[in-house]
């Protein structure tokens, strides 16, 4: 009974929280954006990164409380809850590929190093089993290493007996038992994903509920393409692959650096996670989510948010800005919003069917903008209302990033879990005890 009180008295404290907010600047499904803001030298205001002193941790809701599921990781960066309740945690960075050159590479590289970015990737996948007594995994293993053929490890997908990888270059599988706490199996290459430069290196991948696809995220090689439209071929997209037949094709364009799917719950569209572009102000441009449409063009780099066009991208392509959609819910400028789940569990009832999203933090905006988790209430499988703030605190008095948000998911009891790859943390949110 005390249980019951506790969880309906949170759910009435969060919707009430919901109701009272307005919609932030750069959010919503409409949001209000300036005029293009164009310096010779772009906004860099970098967090260092700075991991959590002994003890500390990110500041949870009213109603909630967080604490370490793991600690001690290195980078790590996505998650995936397998059928059985293990927590697959893939422990990696960008691997090595041909350096670009120029200045700004070399200022951007050196920011990078200093917001913890700049280590050298882990290629681990690390089983997590259970919870202890302090809310600690009960046990922990080396699930998947280099020896596995990983190399810039990022998205998960168990279709039957086969545990999908998305490397940074290639989508791969491994033969997968139920239980099973280390793969001695090599993989096998299923896809060629694009590489080259990889200026956005991440690739993850989502099965679909009936299990006979699967989606995969390709982040663009540039900034707006200014190492050339050549250098885009294939990326910038999201990708189908049918396991049957063996072939691919892409299913939406024009989406920057997509990272975080999901499928909704109520309307069974596959939402994703995108990363908009920079060096246009403070307030330019929204990352966001939005429901991908099969044969969509989302504006990138000829425009965003829809038809605004990117002077800066020469040749013009009038006629693809015409068929740019805009996506369906901007999620703040420069948020580096990453993470993406929708909350299914019963545990916390008041994030039932909504949006969990991961934002990662600005590094060339001032004042600093994500670095924290975000709860986005849907009703009828739409965006309905402001975003509520379910962890934050990853930003010291100091200005430094003890921690950075990344992939989020729903482990089997309902409680939410958060990858924090500069804390090598990851967190696990679930409501507070009275």
């Amino acid at each position: 009974m005390m249980a019951r009180r506790l969880l309906i008295g949170l759910a009435v404290a969060l919707a009430g929280a919901a109701g009272a907010q307005t919609m932030p600047v750069g959010f919503g499904p409409n949001p209000v954006l300036p005029p293009p803001e164009k310096t010779l030298i772009p906004t860099i205001q970098v967090a260092p990164a700075d991991p959590w002193p002994a003890g500390a941790h990110p500041v949870p809701a009213p109603g909630l409380a967080v604490s370490a599921y793991a600690t001690g990781l290195m980078h790590p960066r996505w998650l995936y809850v397998l059928p059985n309740g293990d927590v697959l945690v893939a422990e990696t960075n960008k691997p090595p590929s041909p350096p670009e050159k120029g200045i700004k590479a070399m200022v951007m590289k050196h920011e990078q190093k200093k917001a913890g970015a700049g280590v050298q990737t882990p290629n681990r996948i690390t089983l997590l089993r259970g919870v202890g007594a302090n809310g600690a995994a009960a046990t922990r293993s080396v699930f998947m290493d280099e020896s596995n053929g990983l190399s810039g490890p990022f998205g998960m997908a168990l279709v039957g007996n086969d545990l999908y990888v998305a490397n940074a270059d290639a989508l791969i599988k491994v033969p997968y038992k139920e239980g099973e706490t280390n793969i001695s199996a090599k993989a096998v290459k299923v896809l060629d994903l694009p590489s080259g430069i990889n200026h956005h290196w991440t690739k993850n991948v989502i099965a679909s509920p009936d299990g006979k696809k699967l989606y995969i995220t390709v982040g663009s090689n540039s900034n707006v393409g200014e190492n050339g439209m050549a250098m885009e071929t294939g990326r910038a997209a999201i990708w189908e692959y049918d396991i049957a037949s063996g072939k691919a094709r892409v299913v939406a364009t024009g989406l920057r650096n997509p990272n975080g799917m999901a499928f909704n719950p109520q309307s069974g569209a596959l939402w994703t996670s995108v990363n908009e572009r920079d060096e246009l102000g403070n307030d330019l441009v929204p990352d966001y989510m939005t429901a991908v449409k099969d044969g969509a063009f989302y504006g990138w780099p000829y425009s965003y948010f829809g038809q605004h066009v990117d002077t800066r991208v020469k040749p013009p392509r009038p006629d693809l800005v015409a068929k740019a959609i805009a996506p369906d819910y901007a999620l703040g400028a420069h948020t580096a919003s990453l993470g993406l789940a929708f909350y299914s569990g019963s545990l916390i009832p008041a994030f039932k069917n909504g949006a969990l999203v991961g934002q990662h933090g600005s590094w060339n905006r001032k004042p600093f903008a994500g670095y924290k988790l975000i709860f986005v209430p849907f009703a009828g499988g739409k965006p309905n209302g402001a975003p509520q703030d379910v962890l934050t605190g990853f930003i010291s008095k100091e200005g430094h990033a003890n921690g950075r948000p990344v992939g989020v998911a729903v482990d089997k009891a309902g409680a939410i879990l958060l990858a924090d790859d500069v804390g090598d943390v990851v967190w696990r949110v679930t409501p507070a005890a009275k």
